[in-house]
This record gives C-alpha cells, structure tokens and sequence, in this order.
C-alpha cells in the first residue's frame, strides 16, 4: 500500500512537472529583424596634455633621489604660477628609482626618472608653460576631447544613430510587406577615433627655443555611436 501512494505521488509530481515545463516553452520568433545604425560627428580635440620628464644617474640612490625632486620642485614651482582650473591643470605623473647592475650581477649605481604634466583647454598657456620650464625635458604631447565636449558630440551622433536605424527599420519592415514594427531590444555604444599621437616636433622644438611656446597643433575626432537591436515587423 505503502509503494503504491508513493508511486501515485511520484506521478503527479511527473505531471506538473511535464505541464510547467511545456507552459516556459516558448515558441520560435516569428517576423523579427536584426540591425544596426551608425551616426558620427568630426570635433576638433580641445584637450592639451604635455608630459615634462627628467632623468638622474648616480651611484648614491639618495643623491639621484634628491636630484629628482629637485628638478621637480623647481618646475611645479613655475607650473603652478599659470595654474588655472580646466584651463591648466598640474599634476605630477610617474616618479621611479631603480638599480643599475654591473656585468657580474652587482649594483653599481642608481637610475632614476620623474614626471610633471599639464592638460587643459588653454593651449596658449600650457604651452607657454611648458617652453618656461627648463629643469625638465619634452616627453610626449597628446590631444583628447573634453568630457564636455564629448557629451555634447555623442547626443548629436546618438540621434543621428537613432534616426537612421528608425529609417531602416522601417525600410525593412516595408521591404518584408509588413506595414509597421514594434522595438523589441536595443543596445547603445560610443565612442570617439582621432590622433592621440606624441608630436615629436614640439620635442625637437624644446631644444632649440628658450622661454617660448612650445608648438602644437591639435587634430580631429570623431565620435562615433552605434545603435544595434531587434523590431518586430507586424
């Protein structure tokens, strides 16, 4: 008897089971499109970065270290004389101090190296800066948008975007004899291509020109959002 109620339980638990699981089965997507629109703006890069190092050798790691901050110390000094917030930020970069090893695996010496580095809008001023500042050397120069000028760019790319995979989805629908369509998902990415390069002339410039502004010359970006998804054609 007792066998018997536990094979009758085991049964409509068997049967629920069955009847959930074909009730969670979904049917095949019928009448739906897969696509993707593009929109991209060109703005001019409105962020400066110039990364200023120097370099110390010696056989004291105390004395290299020294040297360093020196240098540094001298051309935060000036840096910060121009300093402006969003115009001309200063911040120090990497600060290093390594061992130099002999032939037999000893060490013979120390190597050290410091950095500063100015980024802002103001090109005329953190160039100025930079040409003012002789305790350290051109290391790269680099231009960025700005987190404005970025926000402001991806909104009219994202509605470019936006627009044109409307168009095209109801391009397709049409295509396909549907008259309408509804969005099912849809995914949003951005982001922005231009020359991020270090302009070795500014560095071969540095060493010819004292006290002047060190030559830049910014490039383009362009910003570009992608909008993919899915619409159901009805």
């Amino acid at each position: 008897m007792k066998n018997t109620k536990n094979l009758i339980a085991t049964c409509v638990l068997l049967a629920c089971s069955t009847g959930l699981w074909a009730q969670n089965i979904q049917p095949p997507l019928q009448n739906v499109a897969q696509l993707s629109a593009n929109g991209s703006v060109e703005v001019q890069q409105d962020l400066l970065s110039i990364a200023m190092s120097t370099t110390r050798d010696g056989t004291d790691a105390a004395t290299v270290q020294t040297q360093l901050k020196q240098a540094l110390d001298v051309a935060l000094s000036e840096a910060k004389k121009a300093a402006q917030p969003g115009q001309m930020d200063v911040r120090t970069g990497n600060f290093s101090l390594y061992p130099r090893y002999s032939k037999d695996g000893k060490i013979n010496g120390w190597q050290g190296r410091t950095e500063l580095v100015l980024e802002g809008k103001d090109f005329p001023r953190i160039t100025a800066t930079a040409g003012k500042i002789q305790t350290l050397t051109m290391g790269s120069v680099s231009f960025a948008l700005s987190r404005e000028q970025r926000a402001r760019v991806e909104g009219e790319a994202q509605a470019q975007a936006i627009e044109r995979f409307k168009a095209k989805a109801s391009e397709i629908a049409k295509g396909f004899g549907f008259s309408s369509y509804t969005l099912r998902e849809v995914s949003i990415n951005a982001n922005d291509q231009g020359p991020m390069r270090p302009r070795m002339m500014a560095m071969e410039a540095k060493a010819a020109m004292s006290d002047s502004a060190i030559p830049v010359e910014a490039g383009l970006s362009t910003v570009l959002v992608n909008v993919s998804g899915s619409v159901q054609m009805k």
